[in-house]
């Protein structure tokens, strides 16, 4: 059986839980030498956590936008709400949304129920999201609910963050709670999750399928909760029958392709994956896998592409997974120095080294107009000293400024680069630039609370200035986004 614990996640070496300190280090060369770039992860077994590691400049206390983990935070709520009497999943939706049903609703909308939204198989033919947030009134309810239910609800799996958005909304519906308020006494605070943050629809409700933020450790402790089949300490926050059902195959996965992780079954918002686990996952990285089996919980966050997500878990299948099934014999003082010594130099490389290309002699900083832009940018301000180059951007909402380190990363507070779904208030981001030509400058900004970091590339032609703008990590085919500006 799990062992129970407390809310502090008590730590220890690798060897005291049977892990050869050895093993840990060849998992960490292999996420390092394999995506291009980790974050942060935490690995427990029989409820301590045996290895931590963070790269700079991600740190233990930055919460990290969680993507589709959410979702299964989500699916915990309900669970709860079941739990309490306050809905059941063979309701129907529409019995919960009467103002909003459509005028010829179809019978198979009619039949769509809170178990059907669970299992992602309401019946839709695409995913309902775009549906959503395109929606001119911001009434994403009516949104989900106008989508044509073409399939028998229960029949068809589709992938459909809407139908979370619709969970999100039920739950605060029956509980007359913001979704953080309600899971704070029954999950944050009794986990010692602190600072949880979950961004809203234009309705004022929980997204639920994505927009929830929390640290390493907190996506950890869920897990754990999990493994421990929804018990805490002396508390069962949630019924072991329901941890049962959500983490189990509600609906089966391709047999035929039996060494996809994304082919072994979807519960209640959770995925199964090989080897008798499953997880909670988000894309570009995201993810808590439980180990049922091996009494162990990973939890890592990242900014790697969708392709190489299973290229991450095949890594925790080849090396951690033989370690975690057999004994491991002592080895010593040697391979746990090892280990330290690498993960506390845990790093994300900033930009090349200046040295290699001194400031140019002549001026290429001053302030900059901009030819009309997506970013709505309309002048940069380049100063640049001997330490460090400060940035000074003019939008319409206002200007905000930053330092860019050489070689080393400096942090601050910017809007710029904030999604679509994120407020203009500024987000943390770490910076780092260096010249690598006689005319080109080139920064990285790592927006460290997210998957995402954007490198800027000024091109300094006389006096104009061509500035290309890359993302590391986007869901369309990725293209940089190309200003021209000239000096003032």
């Amino acid at each position: 059986m799990p062992t129970h614990i407390e809310s502090v996640l008590p730590r220890c070496q690798p060897e005291h839980v049977d892990i050869a300190a050895s093993v840990v280090v060849q998992f960490v060369e292999a996420l390092e030498s394999q995506m291009h770039e980790m974050h942060s992860f935490m690995l427990l077994r029989h409820g301590q956590v045996f290895a931590e590691g963070w790269w700079s400049p991600y740190k233990p206390e930055y919460p990290h936008l969680m993507f589709s983990v959410s979702k299964s935070f989500t699916s915990t709520a309900v669970g709860m709400a079941v739990a309490e009497g306050r809905l059941s999943l063979d309701e129907r939706v529409l019995a919960f949304f009467p103002d909003e049903k459509p005028k010829q609703a179809s019978e198979f909308l009619d039949l769509m129920s809170v178990r059907h939204l669970l299992t992602m198989t309401t019946g839709h033919a695409v995913d309902t999201w775009p549906f959503l947030v395109e929606r001119s009134d911001g009434n994403w309810i009516k949104a989900f609910l106008e989508v044509p239910v073409v399939h028998p609800p229960g029949a068809y799996f589709l992938y459909n963050t809407g139908a979370t958005y619709i969970l999100a909304a039920l739950v605060e519906k029956t509980t007359g709670m913001k979704l953080i308020d309600y899971l704070r006494p029954r999950l944050f605070d009794p986990l010692g999750i602190q600072n949880a943050t979950w961004q809203e629809s234009p309705q004022g409700i929980a997204i639920g399928g994505y927009g929830l933020s929390l640290t390493t450790e907190g996506l950890a402790r869920f897990g754990q909760l999990y493994l421990q089949k929804g018990r805490w300490g002396d508390r069962q926050l949630l019924p072991e029958a329901w941890v049962e059902a959500a983490t189990a195959a509600q609906i089966a996965g391709s047999a035929s392709t039996g060494q996809s992780d994304w082919t072994q079954g979807y519960g209640y918002q959770f995925w199964r994956c090989r080897h008798a686990a499953y997880q909670a996952s988000g894309v570009f990285g995201q993810s808590c896998i439980v180990m049922p089996e091996q009494d162990a919980v990973l939890a890592f966050t990242a900014g790697i592409d969708v392709l190489e997500v299973q290229q991450l878990l095949d890594i925790v299948w080849k090396v951690l997974l033989p370690a975690l099934e057999l004994e491991q014999l002592a080895e010593g003082p040697a391979p746990q120095g090892a280990l330290v010594n690498k993960l506390s130099g845990l790093t994300l490389a900033p930009s090349p080294n200046q040295a290699a290309f001194p400031i140019p002699s002549r001026d290429q900083g001053g302030t900059y107009a901009v030819n009309a832009n997506p970013l709505n940018i309309e002048t940069i301000a380049l100063n640049f000293t001997q330490t460090d180059c400060s940035v000074r951007i003019k939008r319409p909402a206002g200007e905000e400024s930053f330092l860019c380190g050489y070689s080393e990363w400096r942090c601050g507070q910017i809007s710029l680069f904030n999604q679509p779904w994120l407020s203009d208030e500024p987000t943390p981001v770490a910076v780092s630039g260096a010249w690598i030509g006689a005319d080109c400058f080139t920064m990285t900004v790592r927006l460290i609370e997210t998957p995402f970091s954007h490198t800027l590339i000024y091109h300094f032609i006389d006096n104009e200035l061509l500035l290309e703008i890359k993302v590391n990590v986007t869901l369309e085919a990725p293209k940089p986004l190309l200003l021209t500006a000239h000096r003032l």
